[in-house]
């Protein structure tokens, strides 16, 4: 079975770079725009791994977050990506039920090695 992640970031060329560099190296991707487009796939989907925007459209990374974890979803590891690089906002997303967290911005090998490891836990 392939590995599936989640890519959510209102960022479009972000995304498209995330996307690329995620399949050139085997992984199932679906993309997200917005919060909630991205709630929906993770309610109707299974994934290995989420990769969330803090700050999007519709709803926040964080409220998605909060969503998930309440909804009794605890076993989707989840990745915060952010340009809100600050220890308390790191805080505040690891405290709403965030696995990971990555700030903007970042290589795409970095980000590759990042969720390799994760993966492998």
């Amino acid at each position: 079975m392939n590995t599936r992640i989640l890519v959510a970031d209102d960022e479009e060329i972000l995304r498209m770079l995330i996307v690329d560099t995620l399949e050139d190296n085997g992984y199932e991707i679906d993309e997200a725009e917005d919060g909630a487009e991205a709630l929906q796939l993770i309610n109707s989907h299974s994934y290995d791994l989420v990769l969330l925007d803090y700050m999007m459209p519709e709803m926040t990374g964080l409220e998605v977050i909060e969503n998930v974890r309440t909804s009794g979803n605890h076993d989707v590891k989840i990745m915060m990506l952010t340009a809100k690089a600050q220890k308390k906002d790191e805080d505040i997303a690891k405290q709403a039920g965030a696995d990971y967290f990555i700030s903007k911005p970042f290589s795409p090998m970095n980000l590759l090695e990042t969720v390799e490891v994760i993966l492998d836990e």
